[in-house]
């Protein structure tokens, strides 16, 4: 019977255990995107803490990709020797890093971007803050080469493997929504042309960095948006990138615009709210019974994880919020303290990100300090 702390296998990839960290974004890079002493801090603390597989946050593919300050670039070369910094600092600590690729889309600002967000279409929806502009065909061309020469830079600084964000209503995710995709050429309308342009980036990626190198993707089964992408978009999707060998794939739902039922949802109090997304892991487990699926959402006791790990539901378990109180959470957990993880699920860790201060647990600062020993 498979265990939680043992080694595995995702494509060529060995890793310690089925743990794995789940992009999280930190806030701590800097103004270009790069990576410096306080992203390598985090890192290393982070993978010293037991964990098999850190996905790194969403790390943007073109300027106009970006959503936030404070975010990982890999749209440039001249990125790649920060990023191999922060490959050796988790390298070192003794886990496995792969990197996440994304293109916001409609998801961001005029402000950060650069210019007048893009989308599939010129429609508003839950979650933009304006109405972004339909993207050209040799604009979609052009950001599927963007993704590919994103995950080359990842390989020649060393990452294990790349993500692709599909997920949480970014641009992979926005073309395959109804909803969000209102085009009328060969990208839009049928579910077999709004999943297209998810398959030609991953084609693109593939071709970049060969058939041994792990690549996944973070997909939405569920935006839990009017409309929008359900378990019958996704598992087409999934389909039809298992059929083209992806690695992968890392089951989540949501959207900023989807309120209570967004992808980081609060108040996660019982064993009852806990991996919120087993619904549509089930669905994706069904419709792609041998690909390795990792689940994410609301994990925070030990045995409901390794229920849905050991049942073979799920191959990985993802951990976000739970991390950021307790880096070594993994560890705790190997040592035989099956305490479940102190996370209160508040929301509060995003707050110093956006004020530039880096993601970090509120709740944990306001703790009373340990009476001396």
């Amino acid at each position: 019977m498979r265990t939680l702390f043992e080694p595995t296998t995702i494509g060529r990839l060995r890793v310690k255990n089925r743990l794995v960290r789940s992009a999280t974004w930190e806030g701590l890079a800097e103004p270009d995107g790069s990576s410096g002493d306080r992203l390598l801090t985090f890192y290393r603390r982070l993978a010293a803490g037991g964990v098999g597989l850190i996905i790194s946050s969403y790390m943007y593919v073109a300027r106009e990709g970006k959503q936030h300050a404070g975010q990982i670039g890999i749209y440039g070369d001249h990125l790649v020797p920060g990023l191999r910094q922060l490959v050796s600092a988790v390298h070192g600590a003794g886990s496995r890093i792969a990197a996440q690729i994304v293109h916001c889309g409609g998801q961001t600002t005029r402000d950060v971007a650069g210019q007048r967000p893009v989308a599939p279409s010129a429609v508003m929806s839950p979650g933009y803050t304006e109405l972004p502009r339909a993207l050209g065909l040799e604009e979609i061309a052009a950001i599927a080469e963007a993704f590919a020469a994103a995950a080359a830079r990842a390989q020649a600084a060393g990452f294990d493997g790349v993500q692709l964000h599909g997920a949480h209503g970014y641009l992979l995710a926005q073309f395959l929504s109804p909803s969000r995709n209102r085009r009328a050429d060969r990208y839009g309308g049928s579910l077999e042309n709004r999943a297209r342009f998810g398959i030609e980036v991953y084609e693109a990626v593939r071709a970049a960095v060969g058939k041994d190198f792990p690549v996944m993707i973070k997909l939405n089964v569920h935006d839990f948006l009017e409309g929008s992408t359900t378990e019958k978009d996704a598992i087409h999707l999934a389909r039809a990138l298992a059929g083209r060998g992806i690695d992968a794939i890392e089951v989540s739902g949501g959207t900023p615009g989807s309120g209570k039922l967004g992808a980081a949802r609060p108040n996660i109090l019982t064993r009852a709210d806990e991996a919120y997304f087993r619904p549509q892991l089930e669905a994706l487990r069904d419709a792609v019974p041998d690909l390795p699926l990792m689940l994410v959402g609301g994990l925070r006791s030990l045995d409901v994880i390794e229920e849905i790990v050991t049942s073979g539901l799920a191959d990985h378990a993802s951990l976000c919020r739970p991390l950021i109180r307790e880096p070594d959470l993994p560890a705790r957990w190997q040592r035989g303290d099956r305490r479940k993880a102190d996370c209160i699920s508040c929301l509060g860790c995003f707050g110093p990100a956006r004020r530039g201060e880096g993601v970090r647990c509120v709740e944990r600062d306001r703790a009373p300090a340990a009476p001396p020993a």
